[in-house]
């Protein structure tokens, strides 16, 4: 099971929105720690008192669908999830739906899982879920802005609007009147 380089750069990629939560799938924490995701499951389960339902849930069989069209690697997604993968189904079908993991659920998972490459890649995470804020909050502040100039040429165009349609109206008038004969 190859591991992934546990920087920002490279998790970032595996953070999914899922029910206006950022989340990490089960499978690809198992990956991050080097663990089967059998593993990493049972070791929640030995301990699911510290796990409440805003620190990790289960995905519907919906959310999982949604999220499997969306995945491109699915190969990858599939090799990462070998120990939910039923081997008696010849597609290769889940077993069980994974588990998503908060930004406090990952945190826990380093009391639960008490290697150093658990805690190198803890560290990696909670950085990257930082990082992940910080550019959300730079986008608000953008969008602010961008509303504010919105408003503002607004207004300016407003103006404009208005000198055009005086200007229709004039011409209007103009139309409406009777007209001069030309010649004789």
């Amino acid at each position: 099971m190859a591991a992934i380089v546990p920087k920002p750069e490279s998790l970032a990629p595996l953070v999914r929105t899922i029910r206006g939560e950022r989340v990490l799938l089960d499978a690809d924490l198992a990956s991050l720690y080097g663990v089967a995701t059998k593993v990493l499951n049972q070791a929640v389960k030995r301990n699911l008192e510290r796990f409440p339902v805003d620190f990790m849930f289960q995905l519907s069989a919906d959310e999982w669908e949604g999220l499997r069209s969306q995945i491109v690697t699915s190969k990858e997604l599939r090799k990462s999830m070998r120990s939910q993968i039923v081997t008696a189904d010849q597609r290769g079908g889940v077993r069980y739906l994974p588990y998503a993991f908060t930004e406090q659920g990952v945190a826990m998972l380093s009391s639960v899982l008490r290697s150093p490459r658990a805690v190198e890649v803890n560290i990696a995470i909670m950085r990257t879920f930082v990082q992940l804020r910080r550019l959300m909050d730079s986008n608000r502040d953008l969008a602010r802005k961008i509303e504010a100039m919105e408003v503002k040429y607004d207004e300016q165009f407003a103006v404009v609007f208005d000198a055009i349609k005086q200007l229709i109206a004039e011409d209007e008038t103009r139309k409406s009147e009777p007209k001069r004969r030309i010649g004789f």
